[in-house]
């Protein structure tokens, strides 16, 4: 069992950037693949990014590629997501989630632990 916190949202202007985080609780967090999520307003929630267990692959959405990083840091259970050149279609509640699958899953159902979600907020 894992629990997920997420910080760092907040209003920005388009152009800038904001760095969440999400800290889990738990000694298995290394044992989760971990990916960030998005919903706006009247929208389906989709794949941001995910991360492998180690860490040491990847994946991103089209529309973030280039722009967002993800990392994680399993001694210190933590999962990061840096944004960078927001955009105002970038506005939306981000969510962390864990899924024990072996591979990063791109759809939400197949994840098991959600954060409580941070608001995101670009102006044009």
């Amino acid at each position: 069992q894992v629990q997920l916190v997420e910080s760092g949202g907040g209003l920005v202007q388009a152009g800038g950037s904001l760095r969440l985080s999400c800290a889990a609780s738990g000694r298995t967090f290394s044992s989760y693949a971990m990916a960030w999520f998005r919903q706006a307003p009247g929208k389906e929630r989709e794949f941001v990014a995910g991360i492998s267990r180690p860490g040491t692959i990847t994946y991103y959405a089209g529309s973030v590629k280039g722009r967002f990083t993800i990392a994680r840091d399993n001694a210190k259970n933590t999962l990061a997501l840096q944004m960078n050149s927001l955009k105002p279609e970038d506005t939306a509640v981000y969510y962390c989630a864990a899924t024990r699958a072996i591979m990063v899953q791109r759809t939400s159902a197949e994840y098991d632990h959600w954060g409580q979600g941070t608001q995101v907020t670009v102006s044009s």
